[in-house]
């Protein structure tokens, strides 16, 4: 055995190997290699953008609770405004019907007061004529006359 052959075989047989593993085995390998390389960036970059959209949908978030916040205080204040009007119409109809009660209940109390008016005008007349007719059935006499007017009085009050 020589070491020459033998290391010139070994040789060849590295080459061999070399050029196979170049032309048959390392080839998937980078494949392999840089689809992962690939998958890793494109899951950066996936990280990235959704950490972007988190940031943009947590802004997005507080703008649409201030806004919500801002309408809110915004119905509330339009709510009181129209409860505060609606409670000063009330008032103002409340104390137009109050009005309308003490005039219809004033004109009750005239035209009241008239009927007793004309009823105790009639109860005059009465009075009057049943007087004057007591005093013609009876003769003439001042003291009768004066007695009969008395009682008249007395009748009246």
């Amino acid at each position: 055995m020589n070491i020459n052959l033998t290391l010139f075989s070994q040789a060849v047989a590295f080459a061999i190997f070399i050029w196979f593993t170049v032309k048959f085995v390392w080839p998937p390998l980078l494949r392999a290699i840089e689809q992962r390389q690939q998958q890793i960036a494109d899951g950066l970059a996936a990280a990235e953008r959704a950490r972007s959209d988190l940031a943009n949908a947590e802004k997005k978030a507080v703008d649409e609770l201030r806004q919500a916040r801002e309408a809110a205080a915004d119905m509330r204040s339009n709510a009181d405004r129209q409860a505060a009007q609606l409670l000063e119409e009330a008032r103002a109809e409340g104390a137009r019907i109050v009005a309308r009660a003490r005039e219809a209940a004033e004109q009750e109390a005239a035209v009241a007061a008239q009927r007793a008016k004309e009823t105790l005008r009639e109860q005059v007349a009465q009075l009057a004529v049943s007087g004057a007719e007591r005093i013609l059935r009876r003769e003439v006499n001042a003291q009768v006359h004066a007695q009969l007017l008395t009682d008249l009085k007395q009748e009246l009050r």
